[in-house]
């Protein structure tokens, strides 16, 4: 059964760009990886500084996976710099 991931973002006042492009650039790697089947972020029209990412992963092990590749390990460091909150991070599946 497939993990189904809803990640919510958001950034400092005047790093809503920086945080689009970190997010943008995750998108070829992340999809590049075996297991990872969809990585798509979202903007929030209403709340500039607000952005979610959707992603579906084979399964939780590939998603911690995900969580030490050098990309990941990588946008980890840069979020720090630009978010004016923790990363909150929802796992779901199919019922």
């Amino acid at each position: 059964m497939s993990l189904h991931v809803v990640a919510e973002l958001r950034a400092h006042p005047g790093q809503e760009d920086r945080l689009r492009t970190a997010l943008e650039a995750m998108i070829e790697p992340s999809l590049a990886e075996p297991n990872c089947l969809s990585y798509q972020p979202f903007g929030n029209p209403n709340e500039p500084a607000h952005m979610v990412v959707v992603e579906e992963w084979a399964s939780a092990s590939d998603l911690e996976e995900h969580f030490n590749t050098p990309h990941f390990r990588h946008i980890a460091g840069v979020l720090e710099g630009i978010l004016a909150e923790p990363m909150i991070i929802h796992r779901l599946v199919a019922e």
